[in-house]
């Protein structure tokens, strides 16, 4: 008995060493400085973000109603939602999230503030989104370390990825979506090392929050709860608050209504509070218990398993069975940039600004952790913005704020060198700070360089959103508009029409008809989209969601690709005709049109890829002599109306060159050297481009309609004819 407590002792003794050597001078501030420290964290915040208005406002062909336009197309989805519900109406199944707590926001903002609805959206961001500095300074302030957290805070609001997803422009959930989370931490954090009941008010708070805003929080918040448990069983296993506050989290993130957990937990509260010390462990393990098995029976694991799947477990095809019917489709994930790994050096760029620094920060991380136990409760986030290097860019912004922390204490440790050989106070202090703030602006330097050379432009340029506002006065609210889903919520925003696939709905079933439209033939095109638009609708009404597999059984077809070449005849039987659908085809659409093939070219019926396509398109090109030099080992040979591609020499079907007249009309100069040739050469005058592609490519009915403006009058009706983008009214 006695060894074991000499080796308990020896424990303490060499943790309390450890924490010694570990401490850093306590520089608490009086609350008035205190909040003057966050204030000028928050401005500087906001300043910086001010960068990018400085670069590109006044640019006309980046300003709509007087105002830059923003930069997400995701923003354009939430704007909808906030337009609807200050017009108050929107039309059945248009998707405008009018239900979304950030496009209520907005609506109530314009509602009570002075400024216009687009300059609303565009600086929502930069003024919710650094409001992040305060979590940060609060944690830091539990320690005691009100300095290291405004240092923090400085580098945590403008850090690489979380400035990307919350710059001026960015209007998206992302502006409280890490901010939610790290309140969260701190209400945890000051409940674990303050012990007192007033924090426990705000774990609830926080959690019910972060839960209404950002549907995808529930995993993290999980994560937050099993940290706890583990925190409460390894440092904390006799206070009655850790199991008391595991007790709360949970309530707070069952799925049912808000104010039935209010309740439950208010009362759990005054039970808690005044029944202190009479309250037997046996009484809390049982309302723990409890609130175990309630979670998991409403499914608790569930939501945690299916983010797991789509983030780390990904396929690349999605298959469904409908009517007997198994379709296997293209899956999206594979090509969402924001979804897929990457190097570990952009991975450490966006969490700390540059290698070095995220090397460090994990060492600070780690050194504060050491002597801050409670800091170990932030490791969800730390794992969640590790996973950034199997799951894809978009979650390194949830390491943001602990690597901030650890970063800013590291400087702070470092500065003690100091002590050993300066021994006058004044010295010392002047010497210290002079470290600190190189070693901030160190730190610093890398991001707002970073801030300076990140010019995102606008989602679509003036003359775009042009087209798309001439359109809205030619194409009713019940009328479609097919595209790819990369311009989906801009066009509903502009446009207020409907869409078949946007940024949030773009599942390989619902992208494969529109992919198939846009590569494929004028006929094959017209009869899907409008069997697309007209089951879409009906589906709405008899609850189905994949069209294709009805369409099949509707038509008595049994294979997919016996229905798919039906579709290849202008005698096919389509459907009541009972919207019009409109075709928008831009010019930007060139730069993925390779990657919109992927989603067609496939075998549906085993999800077998099909030959590739071959599709080039440059605006870097040199003419030498008689070799016109396209780049990457693609060469014409004038002369001989030859292309070199790679070692192999072909003979050219189509030259084709488009050039604009000073009316604006589009004249085409079309030669046909060799029709047997499989490889076609478009030269784009106007714009400067070369595209080299083969005969399904050149057929397509994106490249006939938008680039040769080739449509067939049986099927198809110009309705603007711009250079950056045209519209087709479907005739069928």
């Amino acid at each position: 008995m006695i060894y074991f407590k000499q080796q308990n002792q020896r424990k303490v003794q060499k943790m309390d060493k450890i924490k010694k050597l570990l401490s850093i001078r306590d520089n608490t501030l009086n609350t008035k400085y205190f909040i003057l420290l966050v204030l000028l964290a928050y401005i500087f915040s906001v300043a910086i973000r001010y960068i990018w208005v400085y670069q590109f406002g006044g640019i006309p062909q980046f300003m709509w109603n007087h105002q830059l336009m923003i930069n997400t197309n995701d923003g354009y989805y939430w704007a909808e939602g906030a337009r609807d519900i200050l017009a108050g109406f929107h039309q059945p199944h248009d998707l405008s999230p009018v239900y979304a707590p950030i496009s209520k926001l907005t609506a109530l903002l314009v509602k009570i503030l002075p400024f216009s609805f687009e300059t609303i959206i565009l600086w929502m961001p930069s003024f919710i989104g650094s409001l992040l500095v305060i979590p940060i300074m609060l944690i830091a302030r539990v320690f005691k370390l009100d300095i290291l957290g405004f240092c923090a805070a400085l580098l945590g609001g403008i850090v690489w990825s979380y400035y990307n997803r919350t710059m001026t422009g960015y209007y998206d959930t992302d502006m409280l979506t890490i901010v939610f989370p790290t309140f969260l931490l701190w209400s945890i954090i000051a409940s674990m090392v303050e012990n007192r009941y007033r924090y426990l008010l705000f774990i609830p708070v926080f959690i019910i929050l972060y839960s209404w805003w950002y549907g995808s929080s529930y995993s993290l918040n999980m994560a937050m709860i099993f940290i706890v448990f583990l925190y409460v069983l390894v440092f904390e296993r006799k206070n009655n608050l850790g199991y008391e506050i595991i007790i709360f989290m949970l309530i707070s993130i069952m799925p049912t209504f808000w104010w039935l957990k209010i309740g439950i937990l208010f009362l759990l509260l005054l039970a808690f509070y005044f029944k202190k010390e009479t309250l037997s462990k046996t009484i809390i393990f049982a309302i723990l218990g409890l609130s175990l098995i309630v979670v998991f029976f409403m499914g608790g694991l569930d939501p945690v398993v299916a983010q797991f799947k789509a983030y780390v477990l990904r396929d690349t095809y999605a298959s469904g069975v409908v009517n007997n019917f198994q379709l296997h489709y293209f899956a999206v994930n594979k090509t969402v940039r924001e979804a897929g790994r990457i190097p570990f050096t952009i991975f450490a760029d966006r969490i700390s600004g540059s290698t070095v620094t995220f090397i460090l920060a994990v060492i600070g991380y780690l050194l504060l952790s050491l002597r801050y136990k409670a800091m170990w409760l932030a490791l969800p986030m730390v794992g969640l913005g590790f996973l950034a290097l199997k799951g894809g860019l978009r979650f390194t912004i949830y390491a943001v704020p602990p690597m901030a922390l650890g970063i800013s204490y590291l400087i702070f440790f470092i500065s003690k060198i100091f002590n050993t050989f300066i021994y006058k106070e004044t010295t010392l202090k002047i010497v210290k700070a002079g470290f600190i703030s190189l070693a901030t602006i160190a730190i610093l330097y890398p991001n707002i360089t970073h801030i300076i050379g990140y010019r995102v432009p606008t989602v679509f340029s003036r003359q775009e959103v042009s087209v798309l506002n001439k359109l809205k006065h030619i194409a009713g609210r019940e009328d479609y508009v097919v595209t790819w889903w990369d311009y989906g919520y801009p066009i509903r925003y502009y446009s207020d029409v409907k869409t078949l696939i946007d940024g949030g709905k773009h599942t390989g079933q619902v992208d494969f008809p529109v992919s198939y439209a846009l590569t494929h033939d004028q006929i094959s095109a017209a009869n899907i989209i409008r069997l697309d638009v007209e089951y879409t609708e009906l589906g709405y009404k008899d609850k189905f969601n994949e069209n294709l597999p009805q369409e099949m059984k509707h038509y008595g077809y049994k294979s997919i690709n016996n229905f798919l070449q039906a579709l290849k005849s202008k005698k096919f039987k389509l459907p009541k005709k009972t919207r019009n659908i409109f075709i928008y085809l831009p010019d930007r659409m060139m730069n993925i049109f390779p990657t919109i093939n992927l989603f067609s070219n496939i075998d549906l019926s085993n999800g077998q890829e099909l030959p590739n396509n071959f599709f080039y398109q440059t605006r870097r090109f040199a003419s030498q002599g008689n070799i016109l030099n396209l780049g990457r080992g693609i060469k014409i040979i004038k002369n001989k109306g030859e292309i070199q591609i790679g070692r192999q020499v072909l003979k050219i079907n189509h030259f084709v060159v488009t050039l604009y007249n000073k009316k604006g009309e589009l004249i085409r100069d079309i030669q046909t050297i060799d029709p047997k040739s499989p490889i076609n050469v478009i030269y784009m005058k106007n714009y400067g481009r070369f595209i080299v592609l083969d005969k399904k490519m050149y057929n397509s009915m994106y490249i006939q309609l938008f680039v040769l403006q080739n449509y067939d009058k049986d099927l198809y009706k110009p309705v603007i004819l711009n250079p950056l983008a045209k519209v087709y009214e479907l005739k069928r």
